[in-house]
C-alpha cells in the first residue's frame, strides 16, 4: 500500500491485479482483496494510517500468536454490543497494569462475576499479545478492522 499511495485508486486496483501470484488465488481471495483496498481508498488518511501500522505489526507476530489474536478477537466479535463495551474497557486497563496484578484481576471473584467464560477468554487472549495497540486501539471499544 505504501508503495502505491501515490496512485490513483484504479491505478492501486490494477498495481493489485499485476502482483505476482495474486491471479493464482481463489477468486473469492481476489474480490476480498479488491474491497480491501477500496475501503482502504475511503478511509480517512489517520485511519488508514492506524490500520496500515496494525496490520504490519500484526504481521511481525509469530504464526501461533496471530492465530492467537484471531480467535480471541473472534470471541470478542461474538459478543453484544453492551458486552464489548464492557471487555474493551477491562481491556484498556488492564494492559495498563504490570502482569502480576493483571492476572490477579483476571482470576479475582470480581472479575469472575463480572465476566463470562467467553469475555474472559477474549480478555487473556487479547492480553497475552503485545503491542496491545495492534489488538484492540479503538477508545469506542470495538476494533478498528
Amino acid at each position: 500500500m505504501n508503495r502505491h499511495s501515490n496512485l490513483t485508486p484504479e491505478q492501486q486496483q490494477k498495481a493489485l491485479e499485476r502482483e505476482p501470484g495474486f491471479h493464482d488465488l481463489p477468486a473469492e481471495t481476489q474480490q476480498r482483496m479488491q474491497q480491501r483496498l477500496s475501503q482502504l481508498n475511503n478511509m480517512s488518511p489517520e485511519r488508514r494510517r492506524r490500520w496500515l501500522e496494525r496490520n504490519e505489526a500484526i504481521a511481525q507476530l509469530s504464526p501461533s500468536q496471530r492465530q492467537q489474536v484471531r480467535d480471541a478477537m473472534g470471541q470478542f466479535r461474538g459478543l453484544p454490543p453492551d458486552r464489548k463495551h464492557q471487555v474493551a474497557q477491562a481491556f484498556r486497563e488492564l494492559r495498563e497494569m504490570p502482569e502480576p496484578q493483571r492476572q490477579a484481576l483476571l482470576n479475582s471473584d470480581q472479575y469472575r462475576s463480572q465476566f463470562n467464560d467467553q469475555e474472559l477468554g477474549a480478555l487473556s487472549g487479547l492480553l497475552s499479545i503485545e503491542p496491545y495497540h495492534v489488538i484492540l486501539p479503538n477508545s469506542q471499544g470495538s476494533p478498528d478492522r
